[in-house]
């Protein structure tokens, strides 16, 4: 098995950190529609599992590359990124995993009438924040 470096792991989080703003962008334009018939609102739960799974795995790898030797979990991962002051904020990200595990299974679309609100007032916009985040880091790096 090849060892890991600090330069692939340099590579890793920037390129994922470009799969986030990519899926970003696409969950973006699903919470911008009006009214949401079935086909999109699993559009949109679609969206929104791939850019809160991205979400936790580029700050795994920003964490790696910054030094921190974790067990890298979805939500410890988001814990420590919290306690070691790159993000100001935990809860949102991690009831947005909490509701993805849940959206999963809504086959119905019962659950997502639940969870919308929450989806729309809390995990979208810290979701943005963590972008904002990761955009600033990608300026502030020295990429070879």
């Amino acid at each position: 098995m090849k060892e890991t470096t600090a330069m692939d792991q340099d590579v890793r989080w920037l390129q994922r950190a470009k799969s986030f703003d990519k899926a970003f962008e696409r969950l973006r334009d699903a919470m911008e529609r009006g009214h949401l018939n079935e086909l999109d609102r699993n559009g949109l739960v679609q969206r929104f599992e791939f850019t809160i799974d991205l979400s936790w795995k580029v700050l795994k790898d920003f964490l790696e590359f910054k030094g921190f030797a974790f067990k890298p979990s979805p939500k410890d991962t988001i814990r420590l990124a919290f306690e070691s002051g790159y993000i100001h904020d935990a809860q949102p990200l991690i009831d947005g995993l909490d509701i993805r595990n849940i959206l999963s299974h809504d086959y119905d679309g019962v659950k997502f009438k639940t969870y919308e609100p929450i989806l729309r007032k809390q995990v979208y916009p810290a979701l943005n924040v963590l972008k904002a985040f990761f955009d600033e880091a990608r300026s502030n790096s020295n990429p070879i």
